[in-house]
């Protein structure tokens, strides 16, 4: 399968690159197109993954139509015939990879629930019994899950790392209102997908969501949707507290650059052919269990 990195759409209007994404306006919309780059530590590493782009918008597809009971979101089609005649000639980059959306203006804030206690939120745990600021009960192990999933939002960077932030800088940076908003849509949008998932073998960990506000000030859902890029997905039957998970996300990346002598900063290292190949197979698992099952 051959990997798309980068892409010259050459008369498009660019907007912007972000890690994974390359968007561009197309009249009064957005075209988001997912390469099949991948990040890790916010650095983009200098091989894609075959395959990974196509999966990520496939994901993010499905969830969209899932879950629009909850909350609008910008999904408008990710069927080349039906976008403006100018993208047609790019069939061949566009199809599986891509999808017209509705422009809007994104929240300055990542909206990160967790369900489990791992990663950066067991490290802050272990030094201070809370996350983000939120006291937690004493005791808890690795990977346990947590009494209520909470929201524990963060910076939205450009560049480098995000911060995480207690909700009440988040409604400092968006305004309480829309912080409240956010905060009870992201727990809602979690426990959906929760259970959806657990019904095929998935436990989701923690997630991301980002919104915006359309052009009637409505608040959407936008960017991506429970993909394993902005998720934790751990194989549910063999789950068990204080070991390690059978993960469905980038996580075989993680742990192979933690392996290294490497400072988390550009320029990536060289990835070897079988981190590559493992992590297309997570990736495609996870399409397979999320949307084929």
């Amino acid at each position: 399968m051959e990997a798309i990195y980068t892409l010259e759409l050459t008369d498009l209007k660019h907007l912007k690159s972000g890690k994974v994404r390359e968007v561009y306006e197309i009249d009064n919309n957005l075209l988001i197109i997912a390469t099949d780059r991948i990040s890790a530590f916010d650095v983009i590493m200098k091989k894609p993954i075959p395959g990974k782009g196509k999966i990520l918008q496939q994901i993010s597809a499905f969830w969209f139509e899932k879950t629009k009971h909850i909350i609008p979101n910008h999904f408008i089609t990710n069927k080349v015939e039906e976008y403006p005649q100018i993208c047609h000639k790019y069939k061949n980059i566009l199809e599986g990879r891509s999808m017209l959306v509705k422009k809007c203006n994104p929240l300055p804030i990542e909206c990160i629930v967790r369900g489990y206690i791992t990663g950066s939120a067991w490290k802050e745990y272990k030094a201070q019994g809370t996350i983000t600021g939120i006291k937690l009960p004493d005791g808890l192990i690795e990977f346990q899950q947590l009494p209520e999933p909470i929201f524990t939002p963060s910076t939205k960077a450009e560049h480098g790392h995000d911060e995480n932030i207690s909700f009440e800088k988040a409604a400092e940076i968006v305004g309480h209102n829309i912080a409240e908003q956010i905060r009870i849509i992201s727990l809602e949008l979690y426990k959906f997908g929760a259970e959806y998932l657990s019904q095929n073998n998935l436990i989701l960990a923690d997630t991301k969501f980002e919104f915006g506000l359309d052009e009637n000030n409505n608040l959407i859902l936008i960017d991506e949707a429970l993909t394993p890029d902005s998720s934790r997905f751990w194989q549910k039957d063999i789950y068990k507290p204080g070991i390690p998970p059978v993960q469905f996300d980038k996580q075989i990346l993680r742990y192979y650059l933690l392996t290294l002598d490497w400072n988390k900063k550009p320029p990536a290292p060289d990835l070897p052919e079988n981190v590559i190949i493992k992590t297309a197979e997570k990736y495609n698992e996870a399409l397979k269990l999320i949307v084929h099952n």
